[in-house]
């Protein structure tokens, strides 16, 4: 099978400029100028922008959390993905305490076995780390090829772990070429936030936002940077909220430090008024919370500076009926929101149409910094001859309203219901086939490949 992609705006990291795209079989075969190619299919994208499919690094699909599971499983939460225009993800396989990272690995394979519309890969999650998790992150590196471990300091006795057990992980992940990523907030505080709001009768959503106060986020933001610096291990801070988070990575950087972030699009959006809305304010509780306007103003501004090096969508979607378990009780509402589907048409709108982020820009935060860092460029996050022909046509002009009516999310609400938007995915290729096109699906479920990922420096 072979596509011809003419007339489009083609746009990557560090350029970008009118051309025509050729695809044989699953790679691009020739990019250039009025190319002259018979091939089985030719689209024309005049007026459009053409670039590399979105690479969304933090999703959690069909995960067990709060005594049930995210409402997206691989079939559903890909498929929104690849409709928004991400054609690549990368889900977070959670260890269980007591036992291994095989038995975790074993788990998700069969979660993801035949039912991903889109390419995905791993992240491994470790919550216990000992001297028999230690014998197996070489092996995850070089025969699984996950080459990321992501670690928690909060939600103890669960998924938590300790100072010393970051130290001896991140030891260890950097002898084998890999990289350690963290939720950063301090779990203690806020364990005693929450006590003391209950103990109080503070119930309402609203005091889930107030138990996580910005200093937790920036604390351990600034401990995570510290241990990665001691250990030299590769360093990502994932869902970043916050300045003051913002700023250890500041101070970190004037010290020649190395401590890459991620934000993801809510905080770019959305802020903390929602949490003002009574028990509706549920459909925002989130880990870190939603933060205020101060802090989406920083955290653009980290993108523009290089700062922060990934938008991604921490999604982790919940039905209401899901949400209404923490009705009487804020600390039981199972956190998430629903994303997956609309960050690269935000991030464009608020991004590239308000003049806030450039073209190459909004491609380097969306693709190609995610495929750098974890270990799939240039396979993926670039227009290349030779990469996978992942591919989004985009029209930035056309405006489109956001709504749970026409989401593809496997939830009953949207975060983003009204929500005015400029620009549009109208036609996206995955590894040479169209699989979207004007929100007709033109792929079976199982086309969605893992993706083996190579080491990792944590540079660009």
């Amino acid at each position: 099978m072979s596509i011809l992609i003419k007339n489009g705006h083609l746009v990557n990291a560090a350029e970008d400029f009118k051309g025509d795209i050729y695809i044989e079989g699953e790679h691009i075969a020739e990019i250039g100028e009025n190319l002259k190619r018979d091939a089985d299919q030719v689209i024309d994208a005049a007026g459009k922008l053409v670039f590399p499919g979105g690479i969304d690094p933090h999703v959690h699909l069909d995960m067990p959390f709060m005594g049930t599971y995210s409402a997206d499983d691989y079939s559903t939460g890909t498929l929104a993905a690849l409709h928004g225009g991400t054609t690549m993800v990368i889900d977070f396989i959670l260890q269980t305490q007591g036992k291994s990272l095989h038995d975790a690995l074993t788990t998700w394979q069969e979660k993801s076995k035949d039912k991903a519309y889109g390419d995905y890969s791993y992240h491994m999650a470790v919550t216990d780390y000992n001297e028999d998790t230690k014998k197996e992150i070489r092996q995850m590196v070089e025969e699984e090829g996950i080459t990321s471990f992501k670690t928690f300091m909060a939600y103890k006795g669960a998924l938590m772990i300790d100072d010393n057990q970051m130290v001896g992980l991140m030891t260890e992940v950097k002898k084998c070429g890999g990289m350690v990523t963290v939720h950063a907030t301090n779990g203690d505080m806020i364990d005693h936030l929450i006590q003391k709001a209950k103990k109080e009768g503070n119930l309402s959503p609203l005091y889930h936002y107030l138990t996580q106060p910005e200093v937790t986020e920036a604390e351990a933001s600034a401990r995570f940077g510290d241990m990665a610096n001691y250990t030299g291990v590769p360093a990502y801070i994932v869902h970043m909220t916050c300045e003051g988070a913002l700023n250890s990575v500041r101070e970190a950087t004037k010290r020649n430090q190395v401590v890459l972030a991620e934000t993801c699009i809510q905080y770019l959006v959305l802020d903390a008024s929602l949490y003002d809305k009574g028990f509706e304010s549920a459909k925002w509780v989130m880990s870190p919370p939603l933060r205020e306007k101060k802090d989406i103003d920083s955290l653009w501004a980290g993108l523009e500076q290089g700062l922060i090096k990934v938008v991604a969508t921490d999604h982790c979607p919940f039905t209401w009926e899901q949400k209404k378990m923490g009705e009487d009780d804020f600390s039981k509402i199972p956190n998430g929101h629903p994303a997956i589907e609309h960050r690269m048409e935000l991030l464009y709108s608020e991004g590239v149409a308000k003049g806030r982020l450039t073209l190459p820009k909004y491609v380097e935060v969306a693709s190609t910094n995610a495929a750098k860092l974890f270990g799939m460029y240039p396979r993926k996050g670039c227009l290349a001859i030779g990469s996978d022909a992942d591919i989004v046509i985009f029209d930035p002009q056309e405006r489109h309203t956001i709504s749970v009516k026409t989401h593809h999310m496997n939830t009953d609400y949207s975060g983003y219901e009204g929500h005015e938007v400029t620009g549009k995915t109208k036609t996206v290729i995955l590894r040479g086939k169209v699989a979207i096109d004007d929100g007709k699906v033109h792929i079976e479920k199982g086309y969605g490949q893992f993706v083996f990922r190579n080491k990792v420096d944590g540079k660009l």
